[in-house]
């Protein structure tokens, strides 16, 4: 289109403006030959919405008063070549048909440019009318290169970029779920150029693409069944088309021969918005993004006002005539061809040229005819006490028109209209869902929006019912791999795209709580995976406990060997005056009881949860309670080796070994136990411990030693006195006595040594809670060895054989 002020506005596809002059000069267009398609009955419709915005703008008081446009329009016929040659002839002022009377200001000079609607024409001439400051508006050429100022200083253009539209189709294929698809486009700069920032959106939203194909209406047949093939053998669902609608028909005509599994087409607005595309079924469900639906008030009357002088007048309204009502107008030529009679009804007339019902692009021309005439508006008029006068002689180039394109923000019936610093609107999208109405035919839904206005995160809605490929509402599923579920992680393919991958189950001791995690985390110390090892638990805490059966048993020895020692107490005490009793020196067995008392209930303060005063208790009260058992059972064996020496003649040391020294023998020989006991529970005491390292699945709450220098030298303290105890009773052992009691000892000395010695190896090897069982173990059996070999054979004597019980029968010499 040509539009001059003073001079012209052009549009060198289909519609153009023309110059100052009252009168509309005849299109100039290309011809067409046998093998060339029929007039666009679209690009009609957009050429004619420029002569209505044109016509509005003449009549209006208020938008250049006093100043009538002039227009001209070119057709280049979808060849840059055509494009480039009329650009030539508009960049050099030359026309060779102008009015000249006195209603036109100045000579037919370009002001701007509207058009083209190819991305790669518009391209070819913003190179050259960029040179010469023309501003070029374009309402259809969307390709993100034009954005590039450096390049194209004079290009606007009131479609959004590509590079919005990228964005918004990478989000809509995230939204679904949609990370394995295919990927057509035109082999062009709109198709190139589109597909390139769509990729780049969509490698950032983690989508990978399984294959990428070009073509052009131009290509071979081969070509195209090619493309055709891959589709058809690809594993991706999901096909996103960056493509002109004339490329386009000729694939969807070549899928349509030999039906492909079932497709979700994502398209871009170049199709999407195309009504003459519905007529493929098989992309039922399709998607796309939209330029936003408008209302021009009046034009449908304009577009229809069509009477037979009008279109007898012009030969693209005749070819458009006869095109549509595929009749002749005048005397035909040709047998048997229909003559138009003149019943043909346009306002019947189902024709993209009708279709005003949603009016996308026809609005991006009336907003960029408005934008030129609001530029030339601001430079040649001024508004002044609320009056707005213009000064149409006044002479402006192409340079001055660029500079006021560059500020135009204004409203147009309902339509804001301004330019970013690249020469781009507002990026405002409509999603358009391709849906199959209750008469089985495809219409064009709204069902959201896409404003790239809005702060991230917001921009895209969705707002209606969805339907996707054959016609279902469920979301189709396009993966190169399945989501792998919690508790495993994804490991890539070797040699594949990042979405193609196999689910690994986590390592032992790891989880993953997410869908498509890439990697697994150790769960913390005191924390185990469940079976499906997507959710940490705390490790059940384990000790010996009252509660369960081995607990139990031992707490019942315990306490059943306490009672014993009770027992057996009681009825030395019952009788303590006779002979067996007095003969081992009730005073050292009575505590020897005591002592055996306390091992046994000792053995408690080891079972239940360690705490504190527990772990310090339970060694040390160990501890000090066998060395005063082993401190009275070494004093009785003293007493027995000294009682003999005594029988000897000349011998008297008895009274070194009396009772007051039997006494000081047990004390000192405690406290050097207490005395350890008491510097290991000041230096490194005994501590509650949880144990992560025996099990990995639970955790063993112990008591850890501390100091181990302080437990083996409790331990070892014990087995010196032990040792010692055994070797003066192995040597009174033969001491001639009915009742020799250092035999006893040396039995009870034996099984106490033998139970110890076996206890480490095993306390050392035992896991968890059986190493505080074991240490049980010894204490009572130690405790059980010492107080039945001792005191069960004396309390036999006392109560089934007191015929024993005498003075004379343990003087004896010959034992019984």
């Amino acid at each position: 289109m040509i539009m001059r002020f003073p001079g012209a506005l052009a549009h060198p596809l289909a519609h153009a403006i023309g110059s100052l002059c009252h009168s509309l000069k005849q299109v100039s267009r290309c011809r067409l030959t046998s093998n060339q398609v029929s007039i666009d009955s679209r690009e009609l419709r957009l050429a004619h919405t420029m002569v209505f915005t044109i016509e509005e703008i003449n009549n209006s008081t208020e938008l250049l008063p006093g100043i009538k446009v002039g227009y001209q329009i070119h057709d280049s016929c979808a060849s840059v070549a055509v494009a480039m040659h009329v650009t030539f002839q508009l960049s050099n002022g030359l026309d060779p048909v102008f009015y000249t009377s006195e209603n036109c200001s100045q000579s037919g000079m370009v002001m701007a440019i509207v058009g083209e609607t190819g991305s790669t024409p518009s391209i070819s001439m913003s190179r050259i009318v960029g040179s010469f400051n023309i501003p070029q508006v374009s309402h259809f050429a969307t390709c993100a290169c034009l954005s590039d100022k450096q390049q194209y200083p004079s290009f606007f253009r009131t479609i959004p970029s590509d590079q919005f539209q990228a964005d918004a189709l990478a989000k809509l294929v995230k939204h679904f779920g949609w990370t394995w698809i295919g990927a057509v486009r035109s082999d062009s700069d709109y198709g190139n150029n589109g597909m390139a920032s769509f990729l780049d959106a969509a490698q950032k939203e983690g989508i990978c693409v399984e294959y990428s194909e070009s073509f052009h209406r131009a290509h071979p047949r081969s070509r195209i069944q090619r493309v055709a093939d891959v589709i058809r053998s690809s594993t991706a669902v999901v096909v996103v088309a960056f493509v002109a609608p004339g490329d386009l028909r000729i694939l969807l005509e070549e899928l349509s021969l030999e039906p492909s599994p079932p497709r979700q087409w994502i398209g871009a607005e170049a199709w999407v918005t195309d009504p003459e595309m519905l007529r493929f079924s098989f992309c039922v469900g399709a998607f796309g993004f939209g330029i936003e639906q408008s209302v021009i008030p009046h034009l449908r009357e304009f577009l229809l006002d069509l009477p037979p002088a009008k279109v007898a007048a012009s030969p693209v309204f005749t070819e458009f005539w006869e095109d549509a009502f595929n009749c002749r107008l005048g005397k035909s030529t040709v047998i048997h061809e229909r003559v138009c009679d003149g019943t043909e009804d346009i306002q019947t007339l189902q024709s993209p040229y009708t279709d005003t019902s949603q009016l996308r692009f026809s609005n991006m021309v009336y907003k960029a005819v408005y934008a030129i005439a609001h530029a030339i508006h601001n430079e040649v008029c001024q508004d002044t006490n609320s009056k707005t006068q213009c000064d149409k002689f006044t002479r402006i180039g192409s340079k001055q028109v660029l500079s006021q394109l560059k500020k135009v923000n204004f409203s147009q019936n309902g339509y804001d209209v301004s330019f970013d610093a690249n020469g781009d609107p507002v990026a405002r999208y409509e999603l358009v869902n391709w849906q199959k109405s209750e008469s089985g035919s495809i219409e064009m839904v709204t069902v959201g929006s896409y404003d790239a206005s809005l702060p991230a995160g917001q921009e895209f809605h969705i707002n209606g019912n969805l339907t996707f490929l054959m016609g279902v509402t469920q979301v189709p599923l396009s993966v190169c791999s399945d989501s792998c579920p919690p508790g495993t992680r994804k490991v890539l393919q070797k040699g594949k795209p990042i979405c193609c991958y196999d689910c690994i189950p986590c390592p032992e001791g790891e989880i993953s709580n997410a869908t498509d995690s890439t990697d697994c985390f150790p769960c913390p110390k005191e924390f185990w995976p469940n079976e499906e090892r997507d959710t940490c638990f705390p490790k059940p805490i384990e000790f010996l406990s009252f509660n369960e059966v081995l607990g139990i048993i031992l707490a019942a020895f315990s306490v059943g060997g306490a009672c014993l020692a009770i027992v057996i107490a009681a009825v030395f005490f019952h009788h303590r005056t006779s002979p067996i009793v007095r003969a081992n020196n009730s005073e050292l067995s009575f505590l020897l009881l005591f002592s055996l008392t306390l091992c046994f209930l000792c053995s408690l303060t080891f079972i239940g949860a360690p705490s504190d005063w527990s772990c310090m208790l339970r060694h040390t009260a160990f501890g000090i309670t066998f060395v005063l058992c082993i401190s009275c059972i070494l004093g009785k064996t003293i007493v027995v080796l000294m009682a003999f020496k005594a029988t000897l003649p000349g011998t008297n040391v008895m009274k070194w070994f009396g009772p007051t020294q039997q006494r000081m023998t047990v004390v000192v020989f405690t406290f050097i136990q207490v005395l350890i006991c008491a510097l290991w529970l000041g230096l490194s005491p005994p501590f509650p411990m949880k144990n992560l390292a025996i099990y990995k699945k639970r955790i063993i709450l112990e008591c850890a030693l501390g100091s181990a220098i302080g437990f083996w030298a409790v331990l070892g303290y014990i087995g010196l006195l032990a040792v010692f105890c055994l070797v003066l009773a192995v040597l009174a052992r033969k001491l001639p006595d009915n009742f020799n009691e250092a035999k006893l000892i040396t039995f009870s000395m034996l099984i106490f040594c033998a139970v110890w010695i076996t206890f480490i190896p095993a306390y050392v090897s035992s896991p968890g809670k059986f190493t505080v069982a074991v240490e049980i173990f010894a204490i009572l059996a130690s405790s059980f060895g010492l107080i039945l070999c001792i005191f069960a054979p004396k309390c036999f004597i006392i109560l089934f054989k007191p015929e024993k019980n005498t003075k004379k029968h343990l003087m004896s010499k010959n034992p019984s």
